[in-house]
């Protein structure tokens, strides 16, 4: 180690300058330099050609995607300042592109309307690019300037299109429009060790979200990586009308609605402009998305604070005047009322005024927002229950249900409560539980049956694995209320043993267990289970999937000896690579049907040993698409299913 000095005084002081505070800590600004900072790189220089459009100088934007790496965004907005900035001696680009915190959004001239901090994210993705190329429109003439890793590579060069655009780049998109920007950059390979590509299906979200969030908006998307026979790649293009009336439709595409066309108000109050759309499905599970300035705030924040707090006023002011509250539902709860609800709330204000924490934005902190909000739904919704009786029938005897379903959930919910609050002999029986304490060093695998059950319990390291045997199939959380799933045996064993309680007593610091391991059969019935439990998970604990703590082991499907040398591996594929063309006769080969099959060793050695084992983390990208995923798999429609299956059935491991 360095040696620490007791000397400390000004020349300890050390002042980063430029963009050096982003090369020393890239992380305080992209949140990570894994795939969701190097994603983000992308996500800013979006947004500042969806804040041109949002400022009504913009209705085009195009994202091309190489297999290098690199990206292109392209806008037909009014252009990155090129002019020179007297005070610095360089030009507006070079300025933004080069120091932190400058940009056109200080102040509420330039841009009444922003998500992105121009000059922030810009001179960030610049910073953590190996190369960046900016080519402008203005004034009748081209202008280009390229950098290296934060530092200009080239003067501002100024000329003719002839001169500085290749015909057959994005970059051409610009002579077709009388300004606009052209944003090339390549994320540095140094900074992101494990990341080397965009995600095609990541990238079709986000612009699809983007789409729906500012109607009349042209996104196209071009991957030259997807391009086949010398054919030139499909463009995607993504644009909608209805805005976030057609977001809400799009998400309830899989479920029977209450209320057709969905309830939407947009107004403004102090300068906030509020956007809402909602609309009631048959389902028990709420999808509610919330956005301001089309930047999503999955952590949710002011606005909607304000949403629900509205939304259960409202509707239990009308059902109280309509004498529909009886017996024990003498009020409706917040979670009641957002049963089954679908709503999308974006918010736009000033970016002066905005306060979100982070770089990163995922939660909207102006306290002034809530009361817009509030008052902006409120008096829609209440004119809007009014009007329309019917539907506000529907929805408030949804929630009537939800009520009784929550009251017989306590009960149900008292009971595990009890079973958990005792000592750890009132844990499950079949529980074979760890013998460490701390659940950051403790892990509990979910396996299928006693069989594997017994395997794993004479597999595993009792000081740090637990084992949870689940005899049968779980109910099916996505067809069922909670009052339902608690009366599962299953599932309740699986609730007292993770320790967190559920729905309102939901309590992530109760959690007996860092690492949740579903470890199944790799047959149709244990992938079933898989689905099941995930399902649970996602609908009733959806933030251990959140915060990490749910993994998917993958068994072996051969054991490949040759002499003394044995290998496992885990597909097809993998066998025949093994192999490598030789007579199988040469090969003594084990075809792992059931974890049951392998003896303690080998299920150690392949499944639990931390060090050789495959854990698969579940993670959730898209809310939205994963909703509709669950939906459409384990919900009562099987028309939506049976397309699914036709349509994917070419790629199904067949256990045959």
């Amino acid at each position: 180690m360095p040696k620490v000095t007791d000397r400390y005084d000004a020349a300890s002081i050390i002042v980063l300058e430029g963009l050096d505070p982003v090369h020393r800590r890239p992380a305080m600004y992209i949140g990570d330099t894994s795939e969701d900072g190097y994603h983000h790189l992308l996500t800013e220089i979006i947004n500042n050609s969806v804040d041109e459009a949002l400022a009504g100088y913009c209705d085009k934007i195009w994202v091309y995607l190489y297999g290098d790496g690199r990206a292109t965004v392209v806008d037909n907005g009014r252009g990155i300042p090129v002019d020179l900035m007297p005070k610095y001696g360089k030009s507006a680009l070079e300025v933004l592109m080069t120091t932190l915190h400058s940009g056109g959004k200080f102040t509420a001239e330039a841009y009444k309307i922003s998500g992105g901090l121009h000059g922030v994210g810009m001179s960030v993705v610049n910073a953590l690019s190996s190369e960046t190329k900016a080519t402008i429109k203005k004034n009748g003439k081209i202008y280009q300037q390229v950098f290296e890793k934060g530092k200009p590579a080239s003067k501002l060069m100024e000329g003719g299109p002839e001169e500085l655009i290749d015909k057959s780049s994005p970059e051409a998109l610009l002579q077709k429009f009388e300004s606009g920007t052209a944003f090339t950059f390549h994320p540095d390979p140094a900074v992101f060790k494990e990341v080397n590509a965009f995600d095609h299906e990541r990238i079709k979200r986000l612009l699809r979200n983007y789409a729906f969030l500012t109607a009349g908006l042209h996104f196209y998307l071009v991957d030259e990586r997807l391009t086949t026979n010398h054919l030139p790649p499909t463009t995607y293009q993504f644009y909608f009308e209805g805005g976030i009336k057609s977001f809400v439709k799009y998400l309830n595409r899989a479920h029977d609605t209450l209320n057709d066309p969905p309830f939407y108000i947009n107004r403004d109050q102090n300068g906030i402009n509020v956007e809402i759309a909602i609309q009631y499905n048959e389902e028990y599970h709420e999808d509610l998305l919330s956005f301001v300035n089309n930047i999503e705030t999955p952590d949710g924040g002011s606005h909607e604070t304000g949403f629900k707090a509205a939304l259960t006023r409202v509707l239990n002011d009308y059902a109280r005047k309509n004498k529909l509250l009886k017996n024990e539902t003498s009020s409706l709860s917040g979670e009641d009322v957002r049963e089954g609800l679908t709503a999308v709330i974006s918010v736009k204000m000033a970016p002066t005024e905005l306060q979100l924490e982070g770089q990163t934005k995922t939660k909207l902190g102006n306290p002034e927002v809530r009361p817009a909000v509030e008052n902006i739904l409120g008096s829609s919704l209440q004119a809007y229950l009014e009007e329309h009786p019917q539907e506000s029938g529907k929805i408030i005897g949804k929630s009537i249900l939800a009520a009784q379903a929550r009251f017989a959930a306590r009960k149900a919910r008292e009971t595990v409560q009890r079973k958990g609050a005792l000592a750890s002999s009132s844990l499950p029986g079949k529980l074979a539980d760890c013998q460490e304490r701390d659940p950051a060093h403790s892990e509990l695998y979910i396996v299928e049956g006693d069989s594997a059950g017994g395997s794993a319990k004479q597999a595993r390291d009792r000081e740090f694995q637990a084992i949870l045997p689940l005899r049968g199939k779980p109910i099916n959380s996505e067809k069922a209320r909670l009052d339902k799933v608690l009366k599962n045996d299953k599932l309740r064993d699986l609730i007292v043993a993770l320790g967190t309680g559920i729905a309102e007593d939901l309590n992530l610091d109760k959690l007996r267990y860092q690492r949740i391991i579903l470890m199944n059969d790799a047959d149709v019935d244990g992938e079933h289970i898989t689905t099941l439990v995930l399902t649970f998970f996602f609908r009733q604990l959806k933030s251990l999937i959140e915060k990490g703590h749910v993994y998917v082991a993958q068994p072996p499907l051969y054991r490949i000896q040759k002499g003394k040398e044995v290998a496992y591996v885990y597909s097809d594929e993998e066998k025949e690579s093994a192999i490598g063309g030789s007579e199988s006769k040469d090969f003594k080969i084990q075809r792992f049907k059931g974890l049951g099959e392998m003896n303690p060793e080998q299920l150690w050695e392949t499944t639990m040993n931390p060090q050789t084992r495959i854990l698969k983390q579940i993670t959730i990208e898209d809310a939205a698409e994963a909703d509709a995923t669950f939906t459409m798999l384990m919900g009562e429609e099987v028309l939506p299913r049976r397309k699914f299956i036709q349509s994917h059935a070419n790629q199904a491991a067949l256990d045959v």
